[in-house]
C-alpha cells in the first residue's frame, strides 16, 4: 500500500513539472479593432505570441466562433523568448458592426487564451453606370 501511495505521489509531481501555465504566454494584445472596413474585402490581423516560459510553447489549434473568421497559426514550437503568431482573417460579407473571438489552445496549458477582432463593415456603393 505504501508503494502505491508513493508511486502515485511521484507520478503527480512529475506531471506537474512538465506543465506550463498561461503566465508563460504573452500576447502583443488580446483585442484588435479594424475600425471601418469595406464589404467583401477580407480583413486580417496577426496577434504576436511570446514564449516567456522555459519550455517550447506549442499552439495546438486556434478556432473561431463562426465560419466568417479563419485563424492561421505558427506550426513550429515557439522556443523560450521567441515569438509565434495567430492570424485572424475576417470575411467582411455582412454589413454592420462585428465582434468575433478566436480561441487559442496551447499544448500542456489547461486554459485556452481568447483574442477578439472587431470593427464595422460598410456597404460598398454600387458602381455608376455609364
Amino acid at each position: 500500500m505504501k508503494f502505491l501511495v508513493t508511486a502515485f505521489a511521484v507520478l503527480f509531481c512529475t506531471v506537474g513539472a512538465f506543465a506550463q501555465s498561461a503566465a508563460d504566454v504573452k500576447l502583443n494584445k488580446t483585442k484588435h479593432n479594424f475600425g471601418k472596413i469595406k464589404q467583401n474585402v477580407p480583413a486580417s490581423y496577426t496577434f504576436v505570441i511570446t514564449n516567456n516560459g522555459d519550455k517550447p510553447l506549442i499552439i495546438e489549434n486556434a478556432t473561431a466562433e463562426c465560419g466568417c473568421t479563419s485563424p492561421e497559426w505558427s506550426q513550429q514550437p515557439i522556443m523560450k523568448g521567441k515569438t509565434g503568431t495567430v492570424k485572424a482573417t475576417f470575411n467582411a460579407a455582412a454589413v454592420g458592426p462585428f465582434t468575433k473571438k478566436v480561441t487559442i489552445k496551447f499544448a500542456k496549458i489547461n486554459e485556452p487564451v481568447q483574442v477578439t477582432i472587431e470593427g464595422e463593415v460598410l456597404a460598398v456603393a454600387p458602381a455608376k453606370k455609364s
